[in-house]
């Protein structure tokens, strides 16, 4: 039986954005599955008492570094990186277009609005941007709209919660947790049969 990986993310995260250039790569070693989780990050940051843009609750010491490993991390993973002029963004409507597109389409959408958002700069809040990332007219209708998809998102983060989640990107293998694209070397040796002493989820 394949393995799978639970990638949980929030577009609106930096660290989630490298980390989706890299997870498909890491599962695909082992012959793994991703399994594409979004999640709305400020909620799950309200649930569990963190602020609502961490970056910015920090000394200006370490807003200063963290922009500094962001730059680093992506030109170690040679991946496009362009600080976004709209930060923090609303990413509740991607999100849920996300949900709507279904998951085999999930991965795809998910990269595009990443690029857009963390590469090009590009309003993602904006349904006229999504309708160019997205050539699924009815999705995005029922992503704007459709009750049942509103809930699969507050669901969806209820469940983050549940598990443990604190931020993003999280990682889920075989019931254990990992946070942060930094601990994709952890998720690799874990997809390899690498048992951690940690608790599982």
């Amino acid at each position: 039986m394949s393995q799978s990986v639970g990638f949980w993310y929030d577009f609106s995260s930096p660290y989630a954005y490298l980390g989706s250039t890299q997870i498909e790569r890491v599962a695909a070693r082992h012959g793994a599955r991703v399994n594409w989780r979004p999640f709305l990050l400020g909620a799950l940051f309200k649930q569990i008492g963190t602020p609502d843009v961490p970056m910015l609750a920090v000394s200006e010491a370490k807003r200063r570094y963290l922009a500094q490993d962001i730059r680093d991390w992506a030109g170690y993973w040679n991946v496009p990186l362009a600080w976004p002029t709209r930060f923090p963004m609303r990413t509740v409507l991607p999100l849920r277009l996300a949900l709507a597109v279904g998951e085999a389409r999930r991965p795809e959408l998910s990269h595009a609005i990443f690029r857009a958002y963390w590469a090009e700069d590009r309003d993602i809040s904006d349904p006229a941007v999504l309708a160019t990332l997205c050539d699924d007219a009815d999705a995005l209708a029922r992503a704007q709209s459709d009750p049942a998809i509103k809930q699969a998102l507050i669901a969806s983060t209820s469940e983050a919660e549940r598990i443990g989640l604190c931020g993003a990107p999280s990682f889920v293998v075989r019931g254990h947790l990992f946070w942060g694209q930094d601990r994709l070397d952890l998720v690799d040796r874990v997809l390899g049969g690498w048992e951690p002493p940690g608790t599982s989820t």
